[in-house]
């Protein structure tokens, strides 16, 4: 069974006073961030007691990865290939990463938890999920917070955050994977996919995720 831990981050240094600056989370911070409860999501997958459980999971689980691919494709990945020398291919690759996972991610998506293939599926989707998230957080990220301002980075973590609020909530793995059109077919189906949430099973007992929280 694929165990995924978080990666090892730097000790937070001890402040006594804080700025406007130091409070507001750059981009880094809002993708590791999502990088932490993706990795959450899975383990409660596999830990799950039973196939209720682990169907909420999955539902919760499919909801971050879906909107995080699609905001990291929309916002991240365009700033890579205006600030970076080797932007374009540091976005080529990670959207060919993106879309190997969204193929895997449709497929299990639409799989019942007593499905023989459900723990194969979701450990191999994991496996390359946690590749691409090791290879974001120690190279490409580092070179992006490098190339930016704070407030421009910041900028970028607001952006990221308000477009994951519009984008599906589920894999669409045919549809593009490039700005505008992947904005025009995101913006199709992502109501769809809102209203599909409404009856689905989640983790909370408060219902369904809410996009602005997240």
């Amino acid at each position: 069974m694929l165990a995924i831990r978080s990666l090892a981050l730097i000790p937070a240094r001890r402040t006594f006073a804080t700025s406007s600056a130091t409070m507001t989370p750059r981009i880094s911070d809002r993708i590791k961030e999502d990088h932490r409860e993706i990795e959450s999501y899975y383990n409660h997958i596999m830990k799950s007691p039973d196939e209720t459980e682990r169907k909420k999971w999955q539902n919760q689980f499919t909801w971050e990865v879906a909107r995080h691919s699609i905001g990291e494709e929309l916002v991240v990945y365009p700033a890579f290939e205006k600030y970076l020398a080797t932007g374009a291919q540091i976005a080529n690759k990670d959207r060919e990463e993106h879309q190997a996972v969204k193929e895997q991610l449709k497929q299990f998506q639409n799989m019942k938890p007593s499905d023989p293939q459900f723990v194969p599926t979701i450990e191999a989707l994991m496996a390359d999920l946690a590749q691409h998230i090791k290879e974001e957080e120690t190279s490409d990220l580092p070179q992006l917070e490098e190339a930016l301002s704070a407030e421009e980075s910041q900028s970028y973590a607001t952006s990221f955050g308000r477009t994951k609020m519009f984008v599906p909530s589920r894999s669409h793995p045919s549809a593009p994977n490039k700005p505008p059109f992947e904005t025009v077919v995101g913006l199709m189906a992502a109501p769809i996919d809102h209203l599909a949430d409404l009856f689905r099973k989640w983790p909370h007992t408060s219902g369904m995720p809410n996009p602005s929280s997240k």
